[in-house]
């Protein structure tokens, strides 16, 4: 019998700051961050314009939305508040799974829980987070990293760390010798070369060396706000490694494209594994969100 499976990928929404929080939170790469928000990402991150695609994936009744990370801008304690009601407004966490970008751990919280607000959205609950985490979705297996890490203003790099690349080796191994369709969820772009070294993930060869054993099917990042395709040699089969745009761009920012989200579906039967991907989005603010394109990841063996 044929599974059919589909899944949402959105990323980088850049929920509007939320401030009327002490002074405490407060710094210099805060400060900056605001400065940099009313004077270039509020043009371009338009919750009405994410609110659209969310609505579209609704109406095509997804079965799963992923959204790998910047939710918020600044790390306030009131941001990390407006998203989880954000979140509530999409789905239950058992239809939603969140992992963190950089800009969601920002900067120093004084003791405030943060990211884990939205536990229950990334395989914890009650403010408890342990990563990688694991989510079994169907016939999907969500495994979520987290690769943001608190930096200097201008810089915008990730890593995920010794501790959290083993653990996730062990994980990905275990999920591959049941059958499960192993789909990674990460922020920063997980291979070498697809950002430069400030906004990179600083262990991407480490990561990469570790999926080049077969240990996914599918990976799904953002952090550069651009759709594209790269495909990583495996000892089994090339894995599909793919980005998604901003799911909040109202305007066009250097090689930046308006805002657009991933919908992949999954074909399992005995003889393999099928994916279908589709970039839905919008080619002008007040335009219908369409087909913009169609791949097929993973022909039938």
């Amino acid at each position: 019998m044929t599974e059919f499976f589909t899944l949402a990928h959105f990323s980088d929404v850049h929920l509007p700051p939320v401030l009327g929080t002490g002074w405490r939170h407060w710094n210099t790469k805060r400060a900056l961050g605001y400065v940099n928000w009313i004077r270039k990402r509020r043009r371009v991150h338009q919750g009405e314009i994410a609110d659209k695609l969310l609505a579209d994936a609704a109406a095509l009744r997804v079965d799963h939305i992923t959204i790998t990370g910047d939710l918020i801008n600044l790390g306030l304690p009131k941001e990390y508040e407006a998203a989880h009601v954000w979140l509530e407004s999409i789905g239950p966490p058992e239809n939603v799974t969140v992992v963190p970008g950089n800009h969601d751990i920002y900067s120093s919280l004084y003791g405030d829980p943060g990211v884990a607000r939205w536990a229950e959205y990334m395989g914890g609950e009650n403010e408890t987070l342990a990563f990688p985490f694991v989510r079994r979705i169907g016939p999907i297996a969500l495994v979520g990293l987290n690769s943001a890490v608190e930096t200097p203003p201008f810089v915008a790099s990730g890593r995920l760390g010794a501790h959290q690349l083993e653990i996730a080796g062990e994980q990905l191994a275990a999920l591959g010798e049941e059958g499960v369709v192993r789909v990674v969820l990460i922020h920063h772009p997980p291979l070498p070369n697809l950002a430069p070294p400030r906004r990179a993930l600083s262990d991407a060869a480490h990561f990469a060396h570790l999926l080049e054993r077969g240990n996914a099917e599918l990976v799904l990042y953002g952090h550069n706000h651009q759709s594209r395709i790269d495909w990583l040699p495996s000892r089994t089969k090339p894995i599909p490694v793919v980005g998604v745009a901003s799911a909040s761009a109202g305007v066009t920012h250097g090689d930046e494209p308006l805002a657009s989200y991933n919908l992949f579906t999954f074909f399992k039967n005995g003889t393999g594994l099928r994916i279908r991907h589709v970039v839905r989005g919008i080619d002008a603010p007040d335009a219908p969100v369409k087909k913009i394109s169609e791949t097929v990841l993973a022909p039938e063996l």
